[in-house]
């Protein structure tokens, strides 16, 4: 009798067959983008004739970009479209329904077990400090080892699913010996709120949302432990579209400006990421304060990190098998972003 595989791995494998069906899928639709209209005779491209469909999260590139005073002057069309998390977004991406999206250091390990055709363009690291296990203000638990036998919600696949996993291995724990419970965000706050999670791991705006509104409690953060970093995601098909390439590079471009701008702009910054998502300005300023931002080149140290990460994945069996993320990055648009 074959041993059965626990409901947390047989959740997360079952997620990575789910995107490799969408990747199938966008294999078999072709790599159009729309965009192949805005290319010339001579080989330029008219940006004005380009559209760009963007994948966001709660808060994330549109708010961003848009405090920073990043989309006053585009020269292409952006169509934005809203993902309750990396690992959905994702899936769409590979589905061929969005060109780029924006999402943390764990849902591209996922994507690409899932034999997804994508590539990660840009980088940076806000250091991991906003990635945090949270328990409710009066519970008993005070540490991470407090944890063992205890309902623990999460987004799998999500960035605070590796730190989950991360600081249960350094508090000497092996995954299975907690409950682990996949919910998104919303319904994780919920679940939260009304004592149903002993314990919520989750990145921010949601970790500050859940200290002011549900008077959470932080045991611990990923400073230190997790790599902090955050990726614009292209697809192939958009990569293999000089059109959409075009727009790409600029996006990006865009995109680490306005991350910089961030570091230094806190108070604006809250501002308009309250008023993209309806979270309250204390809570949006909370978060900012916790997310200092540095660029990063894609280079050999990044993979070398993600791939560190994907083998701890698959040696838990949350990942079928070894997986090579080294694919899954270029450094083409480097010089777009960080000029090294």
């Amino acid at each position: 009798m074959s041993t059965p595989i626990p409901r947390t791995r047989r959740t997360l494998l079952a997620a990575a067959g789910a995107l490799l069906g969408l990747s199938m899928l966008s294999a078999c639709g072709g790599a159009a983008t729309g965009n192949e209209g805005a290319v010339k005779s001579d080989g330029s491209v008219d940006l004005s004739k380009v559209t760009l469909i963007v994948g966001d999260q709660k808060g994330g590139s549109k708010a961003l970009l848009q405090a920073a005073g990043e989309l006053d002057d585009l020269p292409y069309e952006v169509q934005w479209q809203e993902f309750t998390s990396g690992p959905p977004l994702l899936e769409a991406l590979n589905a061929g329904s969005i060109h780029i999206g924006g999402v943390g250091n764990t849902p591209p390990l996922f994507a690409a077990a899932a034999k997804g055709t994508f590539q990660a363009v840009q980088a940076a690291t806000y250091g991991g400090t906003g990635d945090a296990i949270v328990v409710p203000k009066d519970s008993p638990i005070k540490s991470v080892s407090d944890l063992k036998g205890k309902t623990v919600g999460v987004a799998e696949g999500s960035s605070a699913n590796y730190n989950l996993l991360a600081q249960l291995d350094k508090a000497g724990l092996k995954y299975s010996d907690v409950s682990v419970q996949n919910l998104q965000p919303a319904d994780a706050l919920a679940a939260f709120s009304s004592g149903h999670l002993d314990a919520w791991a989750i990145w921010e705006p949601f970790t500050s949302q859940a200290e002011k509104e549900a008077g959470a409690r932080v045991i611990t953060t990923g400073k230190g432990l997790v790599n902090g970093y955050v990726f614009q995601i292209a697809s192939q098909a958009a990569l293999d579209d000089p059109a959409t390439t075009a727009a790409l590079k600029d996006y990006v471009g865009r995109i680490a400006k306005a991350q910089v701008w961030s570091s230094t702009h806190k108070e604006e910054w809250a501002k308009v990421w309250s008023e993209e998502t309806g979270l309250s300005e204390d809570i949006t300023l909370a978060a900012t304060k916790k997310r200092d931002v540095s660029l990063v080149p894609i280079t050999q140290e990044v993979i070398d990190s993600e791939q560190g990460m994907a083998d701890a994945f698959s040696e838990n069996g949350l990942l079928p098998g070894k997986i090579d993320v080294s694919p899954f990055f270029s450094d083409a648009f480097n010089d777009d972003t960080t000029g090294k």
